[in-house]
């Protein structure tokens, strides 16, 4: 690894780090990276789990305003996610790599256009909440764990998932459930990790650069992220989000 490729995959792990504190989706900056850099798609996706999960952390750890009264929701959603990332690894380490590599490009294209979509999903959010009261119940919990697999196996826009989720099931301000999904995607991010920590082949020079940068973006990004135009950052993940589709097809 040159000292350029590392600078490049820290910057995209800083990126990536907040990224995923405000919206989610930050896997379709440092997974194209890596992808660019030579590491083969099965590597590149689980040395980023890895290098995301102290993002996660420094992010719950900007948002424990918003988490405040949530200590029941974090246990009982916080059970299923961590049960749905583990389903997720496993998943990924059963199927055979040329599986993963026909299989992302279309959770790529799922996640890219829930990101052009997200205003109008969030929108849609607000006013069913809004008009319906909604509750969680089993079918919540059953969403966050499919989710939970979906983020174990690959994790791009794993984030918007679940607010979308949460957003239409529990009744409170979607900061307090930004805060919730930040808990949860970093227990699938960390669980996952640990499972291929133990089994599968991890780049741990790229993993810990993605983690150093995660963890400063996940700060920056609670501090300030949600000064980002959103209209820019959503144009700039989907072209990366394309980038990454292109080089796993080429």
């Amino acid at each position: 690894m040159s000292a350029g490729q590392a600078l490049a995959i820290l910057v995209a792990g800083m990126a990536a780090g907040a990224i995923n504190v405000v919206v989610g989706s930050g896997t379709l900056i440092t997974f194209p990276v890596l992808l660019g850099f030579g590491y083969a798609p099965v590597t590149a996706n689980v040395s980023n789990t890895i290098g995301l999960v102290p993002g996660s952390v420094s992010g719950a750890v900007g948002y424990r305003r918003e988490l405040a009264g949530q200590r029941r929701r974090v246990r009982v959603f916080g059970t299923a996610s961590t049960l749905g990332g583990i389903t997720g690894a496993l998943v990924l380490l059963v199927l055979p790599p040329g599986a993963f590599k026909a299989i992302v490009p279309v959770f790529i294209v799922i996640a890219l256009v829930l990101i052009i979509f997200q205003k109008r999903l969030a929108a849609f959010v607000e006013a069913r909440r809004t008009e319906h009261a909604p509750h969680g119940g089993p079918l919540t919990l059953v969403a966050i764990y499919a989710t939970g697999v979906y983020g174990g196996y690959f994790g791009a826009a794993q984030g918007i998932m679940l607010l979308a989720i949460m957003g239409l099931t529990l009744p409170d301000d979607l900061q307090r459930l930004n805060a919730l999904k930040n808990v949860l995607a970093g227990l699938v991010n960390l669980v996952a990790g640990i499972v291929f920590a133990l089994v599968a082949h991890v780049a741990w020079g790229a993993a810990l650069l993605i983690a150093v940068g995660s963890m400063v973006g996940g700060v920056l990004g609670a501090r300030y992220g949600r000064r980002l135009p959103p209209a820019a950052l959503r144009a700039f993940i989907v072209v990366v989000g394309v980038a990454a589709i292109v080089r796993l097809l080429a």
